[in-house]
């Protein structure tokens, strides 16, 4: 390991546990905000520009589902929480709705592709881990977790 990769890794171990929250409305022009702030975190924890990628197309998808299926009102808002892990990020993206049966969300079938259905979807090929919770009036929560390499 040479010096410029130990020192990435310290930092990476030192950062471990760290939690960085963000609020944003209910409202599609704010995904953007959350889409920045996602580079800024991975870029710092040693992601690649592919892995940066994915984990946008994967939290816009997220925040998308919240504001689309998820809040009933535009003074609601969505939280997302990013937790700095040794070699990766865990992402969190929890909305206020109704919640649904976590247990009905299927993968779309391919000769039936449609608009609706495939944020999950995408969002399952693109991390390394995913867990959605619902309650029923307390909102959905989808954990996506991306490890390093």
């Amino acid at each position: 390991m040479n010096q410029m990769e130990a020192r990435e890794v310290k930092e990476t171990v030192e950062h471990h546990g760290e939690k960085i929250e963000l609020s944003i409305p209910n409202k599609a022009e704010f995904v953007s905000v959350v889409r920045l702030t996602l580079v800024a975190i991975a870029n710092r924890v040693g992601f690649n520009i592919e892995e940066i990628e994915d984990m946008k197309v994967a939290i816009a998808e997220a925040c998308t589902n919240a504001i689309t299926h998820g809040n009933n009102t535009p003074a609601e808002s969505i939280n997302i929480h990013f937790t700095l892990m040794e070699k990766g990020l865990e992402i969190e993206v929890k909305d206020k709705g109704v919640g649904c049966d976590v247990e009905k969300i299927e993968d779309p079938k391919i000769e039936e592709l449609n608009e609706n259905g495939l944020g999950i979807f995408i969002i399952r090929s693109l991390m390394d881990d995913v867990k959605i919770h619902s309650e029923p009036d307390q909102g959905m929560t989808i954990i996506m977790t991306k490890m390093i390499g």
